[in-house]
């Protein structure tokens, strides 16, 4: 019964399988949800949408294929009068009760619709009178009835007493700014699990096997499990980039969470002959880059992190760093960069439409073998895609 639906979500690009298809009947049959829109709408998208990337798409296209069916409420006999007073009354502000007298009063509102409850038999469009969509009817929506109860749907004036159905979807669009929590979920892509370090947590299948093997208690310890990544991080800072602090911010804060093996430093729109740990400090405490090459082994993965917005012949040129003098030119210590660390991405707070705008970005991107990816849940993936 749902194969048309289910070619309509496929239709919208959502990766749903027939195997899911099938979870979603076995869940209908066991009577999960029954008559019930908000209900199914919850189950479906529990069992046919894997990644929450794709939670917007899967809004879109519920509503677009259910759009009719909700527009269709269950009509009840009679209507909880006194339930109904007192949430209108709460929502109602001093002027829209004025208003509300044109029909009669609120007594008079609710005993003409559990009236016309009673009497309708079924759906209806258009019209003023029964409970349906348009018409100038002051119960249903999509009207043009300046007061009233609105049965689901969007408001014309803004003046309906009662929301019947209110949903709010969270944005996971493929292209939206990054959350903690969207940032967090990509980067649990970029891990390896490994045991290392001194053996504190109880490894209890082992437990169970030495004790059934020797005959008494055998407790088994082994070291807790962690990301064996190694990552690099450099963070842009200054300038343009005081922009993006929010983003960057989300980025380092998730980074921390998932990675025990990181280090991160600071540089200003290009890698020069040095960099930064403490921004309070740059000037005293400066990390030569050359040193950073010998510290850290080719192993680990690298990020910089920028907008790469400057001028072209920061890039270039020696010389052309705008707080220093730089002996050679950025893209010489970012061939050395990529040289030593081959796998090396770049992520970009500016969104990628932008990017021609800029020609140090374009530049930039080049120099990097364009592997240089938007900040969005998209750009994330495809960098440590390529990580």
């Amino acid at each position: 019964m749902l194969i048309d639906f289910f070619t309509h979500l496929r239709r919208h690009k959502l990766p749903c399988s027939l195997r899911e298809l099938l979870d979603l009947h076995a869940a209908l049959a066991a009577r999960l949800v029954t008559l019930d829109m908000d209900a199914f709408y919850q189950l479906a998208r529990c069992l046919l949408v894997k990644d929450e990337a794709h939670y917007d798409r899967f809004d879109r296209a519920f509503a677009d294929y259910y759009d009719g069916l909700q527009a269709t409420p269950l009509l009840p006999e009679t209507l909880p009068d006194e339930w109904l007073r007192k949430e209108f009354e709460r929502l109602l502000s001093p002027e829209e009760k004025a208003l509300l007298q044109s029909l009669g009063g609120l007594d008079k509102l609710l005993e003409t619709l559990n009236q016309r409850l009673s009497e309708q038999k079924g759906r209806h469009a258009g019209g003023n009178k029964w409970v349906g969509t348009g018409g100038s009817s002051p119960f249903g929506h999509g009207g043009v009835h300046p007061e009233g109860i609105r049965m689901g749907g969007e408001g014309q004036h803004g003046k309906a007493a009662k929301v019947w159905e209110a949903r709010h979807y969270r944005n996971f669009s493929d292209d939206s700014p990054l959350g903690q929590r969207a940032i967090q979920l990509a980067l649990r892509k970029l891990r390896r699990w490994v045991r290392q370090g001194n053996p504190d947590e109880l490894d209890l299948d082992d437990t169970i096997q030495s004790t059934a093997r020797q005959g008494w208690l055998d407790v088994k310890l082994r070291p807790a499990r962690h990301n064996g990544v190694k990552l690099l991080v450099f963070f842009d800072v200054g300038g343009s980039m005081d922009l993006h602090v929010a983003e960057v911010q989300r980025l380092f804060s998730a980074l921390r969470h998932e990675f025990k093996h990181l280090a991160y430093f600071y540089f200003h729109n290009c890698l020069y002959d040095f960099v930064w740990q403490d921004n309070n400090r740059r000037a005293e405490e400066r990390f030569d880059t050359l040193r950073l090459l010998r510290t850290y082994g080719s192993d680990y993965r690298v990020i910089v992190v920028g907008d790469a917005k400057m001028g072209p012949y920061e890039i270039t040129w020696p010389g052309g760093s705008v707080e220093q003098w730089n002996e050679e030119a950025g893209q010489v210590w970012l061939a050395r960069l990529q040289q030593h660390f081959p796998k090396l991405v770049w992520l970009n707070p500016v969104p990628r439409r932008e990017w021609l705008w800029h020609p140090s970005i374009k530049l930039m991107n080049e120099l990097v073998g364009g592997r240089m990816h938007p900040l969005t849940l998209a750009g994330l993936a495809a960098a440590i895609d390529r990580l």
